[in-house]
């Protein structure tokens, strides 16, 4: 039984200050690279200014998919409560044609948003990933992963 990876990368354009864009990226990198090397499948939402586009449908993860990653700009706001609803349906999708098999959701953000979205029922584990470098950072990750029973991780954590 295989585990979903589904990444949520916030490409806004706060995530382009400081690097944090290009540091998440990394991370969503090392992400798809281990999912392909431990055999589990995974899939990647962007959200910015553009709103959610799903650039990866869950599957089997491959280091091809890493190509995908690389040309992602960013811009604009931050429509998180649309990524999350997007994550949910794709996690129930995932759970309807695969069964039980274990799906976790990575929140890849730096929190500068002012919506207050309900966790998405359907994943068995949240993991946030704050990117908020800034010299005074809002906390917004850390209140998401306590209201939402989720883990939380500073971006130099490993992935695993």
């Amino acid at each position: 039984m295989s585990t979903l990876h589904l990444i949520a990368l916030d490409n806004s354009g706060s995530m382009r200050q400081s690097g944090r864009l290009a540091w998440a990226k990394g991370f969503a990198a090392r992400l798809i690279e281990d999912a392909a090397r431990t055999g589990n499948q995974v899939g990647l939402l962007l959200f910015g200014g553009q709103g959610v586009q799903c650039v990866l449908s869950p599957t089997q993860a491959r280091r091809s998919a890493l190509g995908r990653l690389r040309p992602l700009g960013g811009g604009g706001g931050t429509p998180l409560a649309a990524a999350l609803g997007q994550a949910q349906t794709e996690l129930l999708a995932h759970r309807r044609r695969h069964g039980n098999g274990r799906r976790l959701l990575w929140l890849l953000t730096d929190g500068r948003s002012l919506e207050q979205p309900a966790a998405p029922t359907a994943a068995d584990h949240i993991v946030i990933v704050d990117f908020d470098n800034s010299p005074r950072p809002l906390g917004r990750c850390r209140a998401w992963a306590q209201a939402w029973g989720a883990e939380l991780r500073q971006p130099t954590t490993d992935t695993q």
